[in-house]
């Protein structure tokens, strides 16, 4: 017996709804099942991909692969709903979890079962197809299936597996960081503001800047303090900004913020 849908996404809030949509464009939307608990918002997004609308233990039954994209503090009670469906398959299927804190022992011991798992961690960028999703697998995940999901999950963005004892770690600097990032853009239009440009200009340079930054970090494989320095000239406006920055304990801010979201993360795998 082989699986209706390919993919079967289980919550369709933000960040189920971005990878259901960057799926959509490598398998088609014949390919994917949509559920929530709001059917409305499964049916919205269906609507755009061209996709089928189910219940949770559809998705549990049909696919192949399938999303958990419900809340940490939320998956106890939807894998206990559909627990008795997946008990009941024959076929092959791969559960993905992208609940943050929670290990795959918990997902497995929650589902019931040593069911494959891929552990995921997505961040909102994926929504434009420039997303970093972290993986770790259980050791019954094959390969092949390993390689099924990446090649199908590729229009998300860049898919870095890692040991799963790390997975916390990376989120608290790719899954909460484009909060960061956009705290930080956002103070840099604020200051372009205060200096009197307009608000739109301002957003949009420093939206641009930050992008041609990190594409320029990637593409030249430079540590960033050697791009830094390549901007500081002698006595310059650059280097007067960041000794501003460096004042007000800007990199110890930052290196705060990461570490505070770890240790929460770390919090929520304990409930």
């Amino acid at each position: 017996m082989s699986s209706a849908y390919s993919f079967g996404f289980i919550g369709c809030g933000n960040m189920g709804g971005a990878l259901a949509a960057a799926a959509a464009k490598t398998i088609g939307g014949k390919g994917l099942l949509l559920a929530d608990r709001d059917e409305a918002t499964a049916q919205t997004l269906a609507n755009t991909l061209e996709c089928a609308v189910g219940s949770s233990k559809d998705a549990a039954r049909l696919c192949r692969y399938v999303f958990l994209g419900v809340k940490p503090q939320m998956m106890a009670e939807m894998l206990a709903s559909i627990r008795s469906v997946l008990s009941a398959r024959t076929d092959p299927f791969v559960l993905v979890s992208m609940a943050a804190g929670l290990s795959i022992e918990r997902i497995r011991e929650l589902a019931g079962g040593n069911y494959p798992i891929i552990r995921i961690m997505p961040n909102t960028p994926a929504m434009v197809g420039e997303g970093m999703i972290l993986y770790a697998a259980s050791d019954n995940v094959t390969e092949e299936d390993k390689e099924t999901f990446v090649s199908h999950m590729a229009k998300a963005g860049i898919l870095d597996e890692l040991d799963e004892n790390l997975i916390d770690a990376a989120s608290a600097v790719s899954g909460c960081g484009p909060a960061f990032v956009d705290l930080f853009m956002e103070a840099l239009a604020d200051g372009g503001v205060e200096c009197g440009l307009p608000r739109d200009k301002a957003q949009l340079y420093a939206a641009q800047t930050v992008l041609g930054s990190a594409r320029l970090l990637l593409c030249s494989g430079d540590h960033p303090g050697v791009l830094k320095d390549r901007v500081c000239s002698p006595g310059g406006s650059t280097i007067a900004g960041v000794h501003a920055l460096e004042r007000s304990a800007f990199r110890a801010a930052a290196m705060d913020a990461v570490t505070a979201a770890y240790e929460k993360t770390k919090d929520l795998g304990k409930n």
